[in-house]
């Protein structure tokens, strides 16, 4: 069995079909075919289903999946122990949430200090950043209101403020309580705090509208459409417009910390090792100037 194997066999697994997996790692048809044959014979099993759309992974693929993730992340990351240096260069991936107020501070001084570094963000929920720091798709993720997990390294950025937020500056807390929620999707911290805050007042099943975007929250609640809970340094310009009005709620559903997360037992290269130095660095910096 060879290395290569694994890549053509992981190649037609995301693919699903042994012409796209040849299109994509410049290869003729036939030798992916004959490389997934050849495979199977080794294995003394069949590894997938053929049928007219194409391939999909049987049991015994799937298991294979599993085991050649794993062996190409460690070669993959045996390589980058021998490549680093005080320059790195490479890629690096990060996840973060929408809100991060400082990263654009972060991420410019990390690109400035080491150029060489193929720098690639992501934005996602919290619970979604973590599942994929925890499946090693990710180097490192900025995820809010962080619980501790074993298998994951953290490193506090900054603490801050959500505000409930609405486009009148006069509704009473009952007709706040009654509006719509506007929120990112399930999974988002700021989305679970607002709804255990309104799970604590005595509102049940409340009308939730989801969105991708901050910036669609923000203009939606400005439009009077609903009500959202964000961190207070986002909106502090639109507030001082009058664009939309806070409203406080409890320390207990309003005080959050943003975290730097990475997998425990992943091999921190030179390059990741910078970007924590970074943001640790930075780590002092108060949002809320």
């Amino acid at each position: 069995m060879e290395i290569k194997d694994l890549l053509i066999f992981q190649s037609v697994a995301h693919h699903g079909s042994i012409s796209k997996a040849a299109d994509e790692l410049c290869y003729v048809q036939s030798h992916v075919t004959a490389r997934i044959k050849s495979l199977e014979s080794n294995l003394k099993t069949e590894l997938f289903h053929r049928h007219s759309r194409g391939t999909t992974l049987n049991s015994e693929g799937k298991k294979l999946l599993h085991y050649s993730e794993k062996i190409l992340l460690m070669l993959d990351e045996m390589e980058k122990a021998f490549q680093d240096s005080d320059n790195p260069s490479g890629t690096v991936e990060i996840g973060t949430v929408e809100t991060v107020i400082n990263l654009p501070v972060i991420l410019s001084a990390y690109c400035r200090n080491y150029p060489n570094v193929d720098l690639s963000l992501i934005t996602d929920v919290t619970k979604e950043l973590i599942h994929q720091v925890l499946n090693r798709k990710l180097d490192g993720a900025f995820v809010a209101g962080f619980d501790h997990h074993p298998e994951i390294e953290q490193v506090e950025v900054f603490q801050e403020k959500l505000v409930l937020i609405s486009n009148n500056e006069h509704i009473s807390f009952e007709d706040l309580k009654r509006k719509p929620l506007l929120v990112f999707s399930e999974g988002c911290s700021y989305r679970a705090k607002l709804e255990n805050w309104l799970y604590d007042e005595g509102v049940i099943n409340a009308s939730v509208l989801e969105f991708g975007t901050l910036e669609t929250i923000l203009g939606s609640v400005k439009s009077g459409l609903g009500i959202s809970l964000v961190p207070q340094s986002t909106v502090r310009q639109l507030e001082q417009d009058g664009a939309i009005h806070c409203h406080k709620i409890p320390d207990k559903y309003s005080n959050i910390s943003t975290f730097f997360i990475w997998h425990a037992e992943s091999y921190v290269t030179s390059t990741m090792e910078k970007f924590i130095d970074t943001v640790q660095e930075f780590a002092a910096v108060d949002c809320s100037l």
